[in-house]
């Protein structure tokens, strides 16, 4: 079933076209990475597959709905979430307070309940404890629950930020860089984690630098460059397109992917 579809998509900055006439879809359950040289509209596309840019041409389906020109929280209702490049942190919170903030979406008591502390202010706030703290121990981050957030180590900020997103209950999870900055240990833990989101039901879009990673882990790549589609398929089929390894996989594409199984 697809999921999420895209037509003749474009992106325009002051004539300059980031993404020019992408046209795609991915099917739910996949992991679908996006990969390309650096400026070749990786992050520019997951902009607008959040609603955080209006394309300039083109339309974004999820499901039967058009969301193109939607605001970022009507993506997030329909149930797209996502992490991003650079770490988006609230430093001066607990790691849970962190991922309590992501369910705002399914909070069921507002702002008159919250100023007259109705009874069911404090059953809310203890479901959404609860379902926060699993999904920290899901994201292998139990042992952090009350650590400050500016305490913690970068590598696991990368997955509260995951954890985050998936407070929103999403179907569709967009990973901007997860495993950038990240040792081998830490690379092989989001690897591991990735692969727990899709056995899980969350259908994974990735866009990331560690081909090792990306190949082990893809059901689908998509290869931007210069914004427009370069190839599209199976990792083994991409791995071995001419076109790719020219413009950017060069001597990677020959490197044995790491196993998407749990980490170490």
């Amino acid at each position: 079933m697809t999921l999420l579809r895209v037509e003749q998509l474009s992106k325009e900055f002051g004539g300059v076209r980031a993404v020019a006439d992408l046209q795609f879809s991915i099917a739910a359950g996949q992991v679908f990475s996006i990969i390309g040289p650096n400026g070749a509209g990786k992050t520019t596309l997951l902009n607008l597959l959040t609603g955080v840019y209006v394309p300039s041409t083109g339309r974004i389906w999820f499901e039967e709905r058009n969301l193109t020109g939607r605001a970022p929280y009507e993506y997030a209702a329909c149930g797209i979430a996502r992490t991003f490049q650079n770490l988006q942190v609230f430093f001066n919170m607990s790691a849970l307070e962190n991922v309590m903030v992501g369910r705002y979406l399914h909070e069921r008591c507002g702002l008159p309940a919250a100023m007259l502390r109705f009874p069911s202010l404090g059953r809310a706030e203890r479901e959404t404890r609860s379902e926060c703290e699993k999904l920290m121990h899901f994201v292998g981050l139990g042992a952090y629950l009350e650590t400050a957030a500016d305490a913690m180590p970068y590598g696991a900020l990368k997955r509260l930020e995951i954890a985050r997103a998936l407070a929103t209950r999403p179907r569709l999870v967009l990973l901007d860089e997860p495993a950038a900055g990240l040792n081998p240990t830490e690379t092989l833990e989001v690897d591991a984690l990735i692969s727990k989101l899709a056995k899980s039901g969350i259908t994974v879009v990735l866009v990331e630098h560690n081909m090792r990673l990306v190949m082990g882990v893809s059901d689908h790549i998509l290869v931007l460059d210069y914004g427009r589609q370069l190839a599209e398929g199976s990792a083994e089929v991409v791995r071995r397109d001419p076109r790719v390894i020219e413009a950017y996989l060069g001597a990677a594409a020959s490197a044995e992917p790491v196993s998407a199984g749990g980490a170490p």
